[in-house]
């Protein structure tokens, strides 16, 4: 059985910490919020996180029913963990997290790991309303895709997408803070340069109007 933990507080935001409040937690949902996910590839993603903390968050998770773990089918012989409902609903969570904590991001620390992906949740309020569809971004550290627009909310992955993305951009992560930040819109970063933009059939012809005067390809 999980770990037990409570503040034993009546209060929404204290009955919320129960359950997600500990060390590694909201950074594992991160992880997952892009998509089921092995345990050595969570883990590889979680520098710093030790086996047992790991296994043991995940247990816990299990246990508040935010995560379930389930066996890939044939020929693929693994397990995988993914959020359920309640799960995904964290995102917004997420969201709110990034952009308080978006000031406190300046240049990385010698120590500080970096994953491409971890900029798609910052980067989501500067490219909606710009950009919908299949977004695939390329920072110099990787790859991830965001899917904006839709009926649901919006999704994100680690590397490049399955199918042909709507939109491609390339930029770097000093203009992904600055967007994330605010301090800069995506029309500005791809007119002075520093986002590269292409798009083929119906969302070009959106891109041209929102980002002109440029050259989508």
């Amino acid at each position: 059985m999980p770990r037990r933990r409570s503040y034993d507080q009546y209060c929404a935001a204290a009955r919320a910490l129960d359950a997600v409040g500990d060390r590694w937690t909201l950074l594992i949902v991160r992880e997952l919020l892009a998509g089921p996910r092995r345990y050595t590839d969570l883990h590889a993603d979680l520098p710093g996180v030790s086996t047992d903390m790991l296994a043991g968050r995940l247990k816990d998770m299990e246990g508040a029913e935010l995560v379930t773990r389930r066996r890939m089918p044939p020929p693929v012989s693994a397990y995988v963990y993914e959020l359920t409902r309640r799960g995904r609903d964290l995102l917004p969570v997420l969201r709110a997290l990034a952009e308080w904590g978006t000031p406190a991001l300046e240049e990385p620390r010698p120590t500080d790991a970096v994953r491409a992906h971890w900029f798609a949740i910052p980067l989501l309020p500067a490219l909606e309303g710009e950009v919908a569809g299949l977004v695939h971004v390329t920072l110099d550290e990787g790859e991830f895709h965001v899917r904006i627009g839709g009926d649901g909310p919006p999704e994100y992955g680690d590397g490049p997408p399955a199918e042909a993305a709507d939109v491609r951009l390339r930029t770097d992560s000093a203009t992904c803070r600055a967007l994330a930040a605010g301090g800069l819109t995506l029309s500005q970063a791809v007119q002075d340069g520093k986002v590269e933009v292409t798009a083929d059939g119906g969302p070009a012809g959106e891109l041209r109007a929102r980002l002109a005067p440029l050259t989508v390809n």
